[in-house]
């Protein structure tokens, strides 16, 4: 390792908590688009996105733009002291595009885990409701309701106490480990007769793709019928957005896929392509239930993060990047599935919506691997899923035809590596 990076990451170690855990030993001068160099130049395609933060890119031109532009007007007011029209005029705009049945709302937050909270906040406060209904591998946040939410123990809230009453984790469908629609469906008739009565939840919340529990897809029957259950018993549906919003699974909402409608929607994410902004959008009805001052916060909806949202709007819209999702994922795609047929590389599973795509291997330790010998050979991977077994992909959507090649090489021969590995294991 280099010198300078080994001092660094002693000095990390002095003055920053364990708990905050950092994936890789090296640190960033400089990015662009879909490219990291770190304090040494070496370069890296960014696969990770920032955990799907950036699926404009690095430093997009016109979020600079506007970004720059706004910080020659004015940084912060607080919102709930001095408006300004662009708030309202970014309201508009995600009224319009998010998928909610009849006149939508919306508020702005800082954090996906803000937006979830105020979430819940709003439907509980319409319907008069404490009890909150999530699926297990799930992932809502950090914050204490949002860990309760999340449907992992390990390492999200093992170690923090009792978490906040009111929320039961439902089976979320998933072919490849044996949970049928009906499976899921009768896990919450069971917690309506076992746990919580139906006519004491607020909402159920869920995420059209799950991001940190592997990217698993909710098959289309399962919403409708989630739908039903909630229209019967009153509960409003949440859609968790955080992850796959604005253009990822090659619509700007994931619930566009789907003629199901949610009551409310969270995001955050990509929506601010690298500015700190979260937001609820839901119906006009249900998002007005909080009196003045019940939903707010110092930094919701800070100005250069409306700023840096709009061109990201715009970005997506003028360089259809929808359409790029649609086609990055499938070949992508294309790629994994000649791996898995003409190898026996232990890939049991390939997911994708657009270009939310995940690889799911065998073990963790074989993840581990193919992330290791990627990033030594200059491609940034994550990994997520129940078990750490699920590498994901959240490249920009903006990365040159090229550089996504180069990506994908790097990729193929990261897998093919585990068979290279695994026959020098058994010669040893």
């Amino acid at each position: 390792m280099d010198m300078q990076n080994c001092e660094l990451n002693e000095r990390k170690q002095q003055a920053t908590p364990r708990g905050v855990g950092v994936l890789c030993d090296w640190y960033v001068e400089k990015a662009e688009n879909a490219t990291i160099w770190d304090q040494q130049g070496n370069a890296y395609i960014d696969f990770a996105g920032g955990i799907a933060v950036l699926n404009t890119g690095h430093r997009h031109p016109k979020v600079l733009a506007a970004v720059k532009a706004q910080l020659e007007k004015f940084t912060h007011t607080a919102y709930q002291v001095s408006p300004y029209e662009s708030y309202i005029t970014l309201a508009e705009r995600i009224n319009q595009l998010a998928p909610i049945a009849g006149p939508a709302k919306t508020a702005f937050f800082t954090t996906g885990a803000e937006a979830v909270e105020n979430a819940i906040k709003i439907a509980r406060c319409y319907t008069g409701r404490h009890g909150v209904i999530t699926f297990g591998n799930s992932f809502h946040g950090r914050s204490f309701m949002t860990m309760a939410m999340t449907g992992k123990t390990a390492p999200y809230k093992r170690e923090f106490g009792v978490m906040p009453a009111g929320v039961f984790h439902a089976r979320y469908p998933s072919a490849l480990h044996g949970i049928s629609v009906d499976a899921a469906m009768i896990s919450i008739d069971e917690i309506f007769s076992e746990d919580i009565a139906a006519h004491d939840v607020a909402a159920i919340v869920l995420e059209p793709v799950q991001g940190e529990g592997g990217f698993n897809v909710v098959p289309a029957d399962f919403l409708k019928r989630l739908r039903a259950v909630c229209d019967k018993h009153g509960i409003l549906l949440i859609a968790d957005e955080v992850q796959t919003g604005f253009a990822r699974t090659g619509r700007i909402y994931a619930m566009d896929h789907f003629e199901t409608k949610a009551d409310l929607i969270t995001m955050a994410k990509s929506l601010g392509g690298g500015f700190p902004i979260s937001g609820v959008v839901g119906r006009a009805e249900v998002m007005d239930a909080p009196t003045a001052g019940g939903l707010g916060g110092t930094y919701a909806g800070n100005p250069l993060s409306i700023a840096a949202a709009h061109a990201v709007i715009d970005a997506i819209e003028e360089e259809k990047l929808c359409e790029r999702a649609d086609l990055l994922g499938q070949e992508l795609v294309a790629m994994l599935k000649e791996l898995r047929d003409c190898t026996d590389q232990c890939i049991t599973d390939i997911r994708a919506l657009g270009s939310m795509v995940a690889v799911e291997l065998e073990t963790a330790e074989q993840a581990k691997r193919v992330q290791n010998d990627a990033m030594q050979n200059g491609l940034l991977l994550l990994t997520c899923g129940k078990h750490a077994n699920v590498i994901r992909f959240l490249y920009p959507l903006t990365i040159p035809a090229e550089q996504f090649q180069q990506g994908l090489n790097i990729l193929k021969q990261s897998i093919l590596s585990l068979n290279k590995h695994d026959i020098t294991q058994a010669v040893g």
